[in-house]
């Protein structure tokens, strides 16, 4: 319960576009297969205002080329904000978000990416 006082209060705290970091709070990818885990362990490492491509994460984790793939696992993140998908971005632009390319959802991207700074 402690943590998930905790987690509700770093998220408000996150919003109000103060820099978090939620890298102590566990997380649960069990049910996702090795390379799914790997682009969600990795993305939950890129830091507050700073974004990568979906190629340059591929090469982070060992798989040049797998930038469709990289896409792919990250639409299927479930927990957006502890683990920062938006922070991961096209080489052309945006990037789809949450598993959609429709306007709200980039909307959602794009303020995200604004909170922290990041203009694109």
């Amino acid at each position: 319960m402690e943590d998930l006082e905790r987690l509700c209060q770093e998220i408000l705290r996150y919003l109000k576009g103060e820099q978090v970091n939620f890298l102590w709070c566990q997380v649960n990818l069990s049910d996702f297969s090795d390379f799914e885990r790997d682009v969600l362990e990795h993305t939950r490492k890129i830091p507050y205002g700073h974004t990568v491509t979906y190629g340059e994460l591929a090469v982070q984790i060992g798989r040049k080329g797998a930038s469709r793939a990289v896409g792919s696992a990250l639409s299927k993140n479930p927990y957006p904000i502890i683990i920062p998908c938006h922070r991961v971005v096209s080489s052309k632009g945006m990037g789809g978000f949450c598993g959609s390319k429709d306007t709200q959802s980039l909307s959602l991207k794009r303020k995200l990416l604004e909170l922290e700074g990041v203009n694109i």
